[in-house]
């Protein structure tokens, strides 16, 4: 199954997309964010909801694409979880993971133009991602246990102003810059991906490839930022846990690569779909 955010009649909705067609989740819901929609009825009873939505629209006759949660209660970022990133970095090995927040006001959807502020000329870093978004909440969630939490995966642009990123030793001024954070197209739930054999992610500026790596490569995997998470916060449905970014990132290439104004930056995940965004330069 896969959900997606977006805007129809001038009004924020959800749906399911079946193919090339959208199912109005909000009609039998009665909720148009996917966060609030998770918190009052719980994973169980959405996917209900869900798989008997019908379907109202073609998927080319909606408005726009929002994030897939729009509303989140939050996001927790994780950085240097790839080797290859870590290595690039010039990092050195933890034994936890490393963290930062985002506020869901920088976030923006697929096919949204992502704006590189007035205060970073040079432009903004790519950095595709997978998003995990949490279906049921839980506190101290044991590794085995964890999938069970998740309502699915998509896929997220975590775009860096790496001058504001450098301004102290946390990452957060230059992560939360708003219509910054992409998020989308649609969130696709487990049953839906070959998870066990790993998922592959590829970033694209102007249809050349940046990134590519697949989820068997990550230092922490999924699991285990979820028991650690769930460890120091009480998680809530509709929480949000962008896995990291892997190594080919823009800043650190020679000469630097940054996304700037009328480039479009791609990010593929096969089986949830690709996230695609112009960059504009804020006016």
């Amino acid at each position: 199954m896969k959900f997606l955010s977006y805007r129809y009649d001038n009004a924020n909705r959800i749906g399911v997309l079946r193919g090339q067609q959208v199912a109005d989740l909000s009609a039998v819901t009665g909720h148009a964010d996917l966060g609030t929609a998770l918190r009052h009825l719980g994973q169980e009873e959405l996917m209900a909801h869900a798989a008997q939505a019908a379907i109202t629209l073609p998927l080319e006759a909606i408005q726009s694409w929002r994030p897939v949660v729009a509303d989140p209660g939050a996001i927790f970022c994780i950085g240097l979880n790839y080797e290859e990133h870590r290595v690039e970095a010039g990092r050195a090995k933890t034994a936890k993971p490393t963290m930062f927040l985002r506020l869901a006001s920088s976030q923006l959807g697929h096919m949204q133009a992502i704006v590189v502020p007035s205060e970073c000329p040079s432009g903004l870093d790519y950095e595709g991602e997978i998003a995990v978004v949490i279906g049921r909440g839980g506190r101290r969630i044991a590794e085995h246990a964890a999938w069970s939490h998740v309502l699915g995966l998509s896929i997220y642009n975590d775009a860096s102003a790496r001058d504001w990123q450098a301004h102290s030793t946390q990452w957060t001024p230059g992560k939360n810059f708003p219509a910054t954070g992409a998020f989308g197209p649609c969130l696709a739930t487990p049953d839906e991906l070959d998870i066990a054999n790993g998922l592959e992610l590829i970033t694209r500026l102007n249809g050349e490839v940046m990134q590519r790596a697949d989820t068997s490569m990550m230092i922490f995997s999924i699991p285990e930022l979820i028991a650690y998470i769930s460890t120091f916060a009480e998680l809530q449905p509709g929480d949000v846990i962008v896995t990291g970014t892997p190594g080919g990132v823009g800043f650190k290439r020679q000469p630097p690569v940054f996304m700037r104004h009328g480039d479009t930056a791609e990010i593929e995940v096969p089986g949830i779909g690709t996230l695609c965004n112009t960059i504009v330069n804020e006016q």
